[in-house]
């Protein structure tokens, strides 16, 4: 059995729901001893999937949504950042105090300290014995931003000489923004477990070991091999029939 997508589950129940029109127009000679081979244990088993995949169709465009909404309202912030330093030097604070700040900006924006060593540099230093460990967190995580955002806020907050004129500027302003970039970074943070608790009963119904949907039509298969012969109209006409498994 090959393996499957996303978008392959549908098409294993479909499969089954045709495997099903064939046990059916075999009559009585289709008869397992196997309880969950029975025509009507494949039915019950083929309803349970398509509802499963309807939950996991229902509970993924919430999720897609809140990723959609979550990206766009952050997509600003680099710049904001960028104008908030500009402000913080444009006050008689310390350089200390500014740097401080470019390191929480260069959290927010994702940007390194440094640049990041080129291959051709790390061979050349590995050549010297010197190893190259680099740290790919860019922080660019959701939860790492708003983390900058907020500690940058409460920095300006303690300087008693960031009094900007730009209303969006003002820290009372920054802190709503705060607030609507926590807001929907929790929507996206909601919005996971209903899809992954979806997507989990509908592989437990699709994929399980022995009873899932493929496991078993893959059964159903062999005893109509069984029952018919290898080169029966009967084998013929489900031979064809794929069933994939879930993708590692």
């Amino acid at each position: 059995m090959a393996s499957t997508s996303e978008t392959g589950h549908s098409k294993n129940v479909a499969n089954m729901d045709q495997l099903v029109s064939f046990t059916l127009g075999y009559g009585p000679a289709y008869n397992p001893s196997k309880n969950s081979l029975k025509t009507e244990s494949l039915v019950d088993l083929s309803k349970n999937a398509k509802n499963a995949i309807i939950e996991v169709a229902l509970a993924f465009p919430i999720y897609g949504n809140a990723v959609a909404d979550r990206e766009l309202s952050f997509k600003p912030l680099g710049i904001l950042a960028t104008r908030l330093l500009n402000a913080i030097k444009a006050t008689d604070t310390s350089s200390q105090v500014v740097e401080n700040a470019k390191t929480l900006i260069r959290k927010i924006q994702g940007r390194r300290a440094t640049p990041k060593k080129t291959p051709d540099q790390k061979k050349a230093l590995e050549a010297k014995g010197i190893q190259v460990v680099e740290i790919s967190a860019s922080q660019m995580s959701f939860d790492g931003r708003l983390e900058s955002f907020d500690k940058l806020i409460k920095l300006l907050n303690t300087l008693p000489t960031y009094t900007p004129n730009e209303p969006e500027l003002k820290i009372d302003a920054l802190l709503m923004l705060y607030a609507n970039l926590k807001g929907k970074n929790e929507a996206v943070v909601n919005a996971i477990p209903p899809l992954s608790n979806a997507r989990l009963m509908r592989n437990n119904i699709l994929y399980n070991e022995k009873t899932g949907l493929v496991d078993t039509a893959m059964d159903a298969k062999a005893y109509i091999k069984s029952l018919f012969g290898a080169v029966s109209s009967q084998y013929r006409q489900v031979s064809g029939l794929a069933f994939k498994t879930l993708k590692n």
